[in-house]
């Protein structure tokens, strides 16, 4: 498996409606990047937009899919042929109510975790050795339906600590692609506050 990545794929979907959803947080980091770059997507050969960016001399691709999150894969099996990137140089970015909400968790293969965005990668891609950046949107409330929870909007509170945590995670994507998965893991993978949320427990 290769060290660095050199794309990330922010997870999402597409459609005004959906924009500020918890499910589109792979797609807010991909655009927090392209901000930060002053890069503008375009449309690429397949189910995908593209953008190339430099970052001390190193080309890296910021991907998005233009199929809905469920579909996922096909945009990336597009873009990874179109673009000649293997699975294990693309990093997916998405979101995930198993971690609570703000943590991070980078890993180099592995599930999909229920995701089922992530699942048609893995799909379309053919392997589970694909790196992928978890960004955490949890707990799920209970009794709160799954899909209208991660289909939802933040709350206000989620929303005060959103922006440093779109931060952190374009970071975490951007270590990955220059420094290296470890090194990324070694950072990010901790148990912590990143989300600026006071614990509610005593």
């Amino acid at each position: 498996m290769k060290e660095c990545v050199k794309a990330i794929l922010g997870l999402g979907n597409p459609g005004r409606e959906y924009e500020r959803s918890r499910h589109n947080l792979g797609y807010m980091i991909v655009d927090n990047i392209l901000l930060a770059h002053n890069a503008t997507l375009r449309a690429g050969n397949g189910e995908f937009l593209y953008a190339k960016i430099d970052i001390d001399g190193k080309q890296i691709f910021l991907l998005r899919s233009t199929t809905y999150m469920n579909y996922s894969g096909i945009g990336a099996y597009d873009a990874c042929e179109c673009l000649d990137i293997n699975p294990d140089e693309l990093l997916v970015v998405l979101d995930d109510f198993a971690l609570e909400f703000g943590n991070l968790r980078i890993r180099r293969s592995g599930s999909d975790g229920g995701h089922k965005g992530l699942a048609s990668v893995i799909y379309h891609l053919g392997t589970e050795n694909i790196p992928r950046l978890r960004i955490g949107i949890g707990p799920l409330p209970e009794g709160v339906d799954a899909v209208n929870f991660v289909l939802g909007e933040f709350d206000d509170r989620e929303l005060e600590a959103l922006p440093k945590i779109i931060e952190k995670a374009s970071d975490a994507a951007i270590m990955c692609a220059i420094k290296g998965i470890q090194r990324a893991m070694e950072v990010y993978n901790r148990r912590s506050k990143p989300n600026g949320i006071e614990s509610e427990e005593r």
